[in-house]
């Protein structure tokens, strides 16, 4: 009963979140559902079932992040006495975040077996009259029964996948932040806002750079085998990326993967390029502000990278694929875009809220201390910059880098 409470008690930015969140988990299951009904429709054609299953893990991994974020930026669940009283301490919050974040996402997957199976047309009865019902029973594979326990294990992995990433979300909330203290004259200590103790580097970039590259590697191994068993020199691309086999679509997941774990050092980096040589106020602003806050806001960075190679590389492959001027993209790839479209960007702007309200303190000791608000204005217009011209010629060249292979 107690995140029911959390969850009804909540203030209107939280139940907007969470209700975004099992939108996600609807949609996904969504396309769980599909896919199953695609793999019974279609006996005959296993590899591009396993292709449509591996490609939903994208969206997956996409609501797991939001779920994460949201977790992460919901005063809820954060320590606090009300909590203690009940006995929830610090060690039961990562259960109280997985409950919470589980129940949202299975009220979407409910919601979203019934559509499902009207827009298949298996409801019958009086809902036949009902407007949409059965409008999509070729695209689902009607007049075939779907097992019904393969339903209900395929539903119950969005709930299940949010539920861990929130819990390690909660486990993982305690990032240090600089937290500037007060003098007796009630001004904060300069060597408290900008601490002389250089900010960890994060160790994850030398595993985002080799994660990227074996993802390369395979699906270069599975392009060359594609073209081989094709007798051409080229991979016979397909008007839907479904067709391109589960080594070429494990190794574009494996790429994704790579960017994330990379964004955090990617961010550590435009801040130390930022502190290059003797810099100014301004630059040692912006600078020590990425450095410090690159655990917190690397990985929603890395997710929105790898979104963007994922989208460039889907356009360049599209218009190289035969007859691909013709053909548009299907409702369920327009939904599965749009899902990993907006948890990304969802999650994004609630690591930049949570970002802004990490650094309320220092921004407080700053302008105490005599620092303009014009000036911390340009300095944040300066982090972006740098992070813009890092990050978007990176993300452009894993994208060429991962269709080279398709599209020779």
């Amino acid at each position: 009963m107690l995140p029911l409470r959390l969850v009804r008690t909540s203030r209107p930015g939280a139940l907007t979140r969470r209700a975004l969140v099992a939108c996600a988990a609807g949609a996904v299951g969504f396309l769980l559902l599909s896919a199953l009904s695609y793999a019974v429709a279609h006996p005959g054609r296993p590899e591009t079932a396993a292709a449509r299953l591996l490609w939903c893990a994208v969206p997956l991994a996409a609501l797991a992040h939001l779920a994460a974020a949201t977790v992460r930026a919901d005063p809820s669940v954060r320590p606090r006495e009300g909590l203690d009283a009940v006995g929830v301490g610090p060690a039961r919050l990562p259960l109280l975040a997985a409950v919470t974040a589980g129940l949202c996402c299975a009220a979407g997957c409910a919601l979203a077996l019934p559509a499902f199976v009207h827009l298949r047309g298996g409801l019958g009865g009086v809902l036949d009259a009902v407007p949409l019902a059965g409008a999509a029973g070729e695209l689902l594979g009607a007049g075939r029964p779907l097992p019904r326990a393969a339903v209900l294990t395929l539903l119950a992995v969005p709930p299940l996948a949010a539920a861990a990433a929130s819990a390690l979300a909660t486990r993982l909330r305690a990032v240090p932040s600089v937290v500037p203290t007060g003098s007796p004259a009630g001004l904060p200590d300069p060597a408290a806002v900008l601490p002389h103790r250089a900010p960890p580097v994060p160790t994850g970039l030398p595993w985002g750079v080799t994660v990227t590259a074996v993802g390369l590697v395979v699906e270069t191994h599975a392009a060359d085998r594609l073209a081989a068993s094709a007798g051409s020199g080229g991979v016979p691309l397909p008007a839907s990326l479904d067709g391109l086999g589960p080594g070429v679509v494990g190794g574009w997941l494996v790429i994704a993967l790579g960017l994330v774990l990379a964004g955090p050092g990617l961010v550590h980096l435009c801040g130390a390029l930022l502190a290059l040589g003797r810099p100014g106020v301004l630059r040692l602003l912006s600078g020590r502000a990425l450095r410090e806050e690159a655990p917190r806001v690397g990985r929603p960075l890395g997710v929105l990278c790898a979104v963007a190679a994922g989208a460039l590389g889907s356009a360049r492959l599209h218009g190289a694929a035969p007859g691909a001027g013709e053909a548009a993209a299907g409702p369920l790839t327009v939904l599965g875009a749009a899902v990993v479209l907006v948890c990304a960007v969802a999650a994004a702007l609630g690591s930049a809220a949570e970002f802004r309200a990490a650094r309320a303190a220092a921004t407080a000791g700053l302008l105490q201390l005599g620092v303009s608000r014009r000036m911390l204005r340009a300095a944040a217009a300066l982090r972006v910059v740098v992070l813009l011209g890092v990050l978007a010629p990176l993300t452009w060249l894993v994208a060429e880098l991962a269709t080279a292979p398709l599209a020779r």
